[in-house]
C-alpha cells in the first residue's frame, strides 16, 4: 500500500511548513489527484488518518479533487480526456496516446490556525 508513502510525504511537508509558517494546527488538506495517478482514495483516506496522528494535521479534512486524465492522440493530433489510461481516443478510436497530464498528486492547500 504505497499510499502510506504518500502520507508521510504529506506529513514531512506539513511539518515543514509548520516550522516555516509558524501555524500550529491544520484543518483541511485539498489534495487534486490525477485520475491516471494510481492513488487508491478509500486506502489514501485510511492511510491519511493513521500517518497525521501526532502531527499538526491531526483530525484535519482531506478533500481529494479529482483531475482529469489527458493525453496526445497521434493519430488525429488531438488532446483529449480519458478517463483510463490505456483507453482509446474518444474523437477517432484511435491507440496511439500519449499522457500529457493527469499522473500526479499535489497539495493543492491547507488552511491552518
Amino acid at each position: 500500500m504505497h499510499e502510506i508513502s504518500f502520507c508521510e510525504g504529506i506529513r514531512t511537508v506539513i511539518e515543514d511548513q509548520a516550522k516555516t509558517q509558524s501555524f500550529d494546527r491544520v484543518t483541511t488538506i485539498r489534495l487534486e489527484i490525477g485520475r491516471f495517478s494510481c492513488v487508491e482514495k478509500s486506502a489514501l483516506d485510511f492511510a491519511f488518518d493513521a500517518v497525521m496522528k501526532g502531527s499538526v494535521a491531526e483530525g484535519a479534512a482531506l478533500i481529494m479533487i479529482d483531475v482529469p486524465g489527458r493525453a496526445m492522440c497521434y493519430d488525429c493530433l488531438q488532446e483529449v480526456e480519458l478517463n483510463d489510461r490505456l483507453a482509446q481516443c474518444p474523437d477517432c478510436g484511435g491507440e496511439k496516446l500519449m499522457p500529457v497530464s493527469g499522473d500526479v498528486m499535489r497539495i493543492k492547500n491547507i488552511e491552518v490556525e
